[in-house]
């Protein structure tokens, strides 16, 4: 295990567990990893009480031959997007989450199988917008709480306007419902958290750095290539559920 994957790991995981979402019931503890940079077994044994993230992470790892799940390609991969989310089979991905998660995803088994059908790949994009029930929400009407739900549980990027001791301001783009289609809208500006008192898990953060965000707090800086990785992964995922990707080649399924 390497400290830089687990503690990324950390980092993203942290804010919807201290908002009670998932995981253990350990915030502090996540938050000391997080910001410490140290890791050890405790962290693993923390990072695997997400039943939403573990499976993914130990899915990307097996299908790119790497050993440990929370390698830091494989951790980027699943939370950001990268080139490993591509060698993860269609029919590979069908069946883990359908043995790891059963009829627990929020929606109906088909509606899983025909998004990793469209194109759909192993990302919290994916898990988010796919797995979770808030889409089919918005498809009946319901639109204020789903849509604020899923812009804030996915991972979005954010360029910081200013910067204060433990809040800053950032330019992002939200989700919009718009004609029965979820769109990115015209960016707006929103405040983030990066750290608690002094403590944060970025360090001299500067207006104008690009942050990936989740939930209420800027997780980790983006340089150019995770903010290309981010913004491909969101729009593959938005065309997915707009019904924009079809099946590719029947060979991608073995």
């Amino acid at each position: 295990m390497t400290a830089e994957g687990a503690v990324l790991f950390t980092r993203f995981a942290y804010p919807p567990n201290a908002l009670g979402y998932c995981g253990p019931d350990d915030p502090p503890a996540l938050f000391e990893y997080g910001t410490s940079g140290h890791a050890d077994a405790g962290l693993v044994d923390l990072a695997r009480q997400f039943e939403g993230a573990w499976p993914y992470l130990e899915l990307i790892a097996g299908s790119a031959d790497v050993d440990d799940p929370l390698d830091p390609r494989v951790v980027e991969a699943y939370w950001l997007g990268n080139e490993l989310t591509d060698r993860v089979t269609r029919s590979g991905l069908g069946w883990h989450l359908r043995h790891r998660f059963g009829d627990r995803t929020g929606v109906a088994w088909s509606q899983v199988a025909d998004a990793i059908e469209a194109g759909g790949v192993p990302t919290h994009a994916f898990h988010v917008l796919s797995v979770y029930p808030w889409i089919g929400l918005l498809r009946r009407g319901v639109v204020d709480e789903p849509l604020r739900v899923l812009d804030q549980c996915r991972i979005r990027w954010g360029r910081l306007v200013t910067v204060e001791s433990d809040h800053a301001r950032v330019r992002s783009r939200p989700l919009v419902w718009r004609d029965g289609r979820l769109e990115l809208g015209a960016a707006r500006i929103e405040e983030v958290r990066i750290a608690e008192g002094a403590t944060g898990f970025v360090a001299g953060w500067r207006p104008g750095d690009w942050a990936a965000l989740h939930w209420d707090w800027a997780c980790d800086r983006l340089d150019e290539r995770r903010l290309g990785f981010l913004r491909a992964a969101t729009r593959r995922q938005l065309d997915l559920v707009n019904h924009d990707l079809r099946p590719g080649p029947a060979a991608i399924l073995s």
